[in-house]
């Protein structure tokens, strides 16, 4: 099995990938700001067809100008109405996510600062969540997943866990932006594709697509690779996609 998922994440992981994938977005800024607000919102609006995503990506970033950054810091934000972005993500969702940046890079210099504040990624995420939270008086947003208690029960938190993929890990696609985090620390981001192949494979057994299945699945992977276990979301989904596994 080893060798068949790294054909597959050698076959999948390259550059020819990203035009067709949500990592397109960030990787086309350079100020650090930008790229990390942008694999964030990117990430968060990852559900459906993907060509659907990268056209609501289209719209989104479009509103934000050239700078994500600047748009937020300079309030562009408040000018934003309430159109729709991509399915259940409106414009008072961008809204909610710039109002919880604005706050993050005031008080944590920058949103790296947040996830590697503690060694433990749900804790980063948990933290993040709450961050954005107090930016919105204290409401919480759905498009902004709870990882739950260290007992395993929460939200796999696909969205975050993505956005941490491309930000942390450094290949052909991943960004590799972040050196506080290791890549051996982060967790797959499991969706119902890559969930299915890794049943189909017997990688996962828990029927169920929480965070225990994601803490499980990613234990399988760090067996047959300890330093960077989250290489392999590109093969599963290489293998459930594009092979009708």
């Amino acid at each position: 099995m080893l060798n068949e998922l790294d054909k597959w994440y050698e076959k999948i992981c390259t550059p020819a990938f990203i035009p067709l994938d949500p990592v397109r977005f960030p990787r086309s800024y350079k100020k650090r700001e930008d790229i990390e607000i942008a694999a964030c919102l990117s990430a968060a609006i990852a559900w459906g067809r993907r060509d659907l995503i990268l056209r609501s990506a289209e719209k989104m970033f479009a509103l934000m100008g050239k700078s994500p950054f600047d748009f937020i810091t300079s309030g562009g934000y408040k000018k934003l109405k309430n159109k729709n972005i991509h399915r259940t993500f409106f414009e008072n969702d961008l809204k909610y996510y710039c109002r919880g940046f604005e706050r993050c890079y005031a008080k944590y210099e920058n949103l790296e600062n947040i996830f590697a504040s503690s060694c433990d990624i749900w804790e980063g995420i948990a933290l993040f969540r709450e961050e954005m939270a107090k930016a919105n008086k204290g409401e919480y947003s759905v498009h902004v997943a709870n990882p739950g208690e260290k007992d395993g029960n929460g939200s796999a938190c696909k969205k975050l866990n993505l956005a941490l993929r491309w930000l942390t890990r450094k290949d052909a696609v991943d960004i590799g932006l972040w050196k506080k985090i290791n890549p051996k620390s982060l967790y797959i981001p499991l969706d119902v594709h890559v969930a299915r192949t890794a049943r189909k494979l017997g990688l996962l057994e828990r029927k169920s697509n929480d965070k225990k299945a994601v803490i499980l699945l990613t234990e399988k992977l760090r067996e047959l690779c300890p330093e960077d276990p989250v290489k392999y979301d590109f093969a599963l989904f290489g293998m459930g996609a594009l092979n009708n596994l």
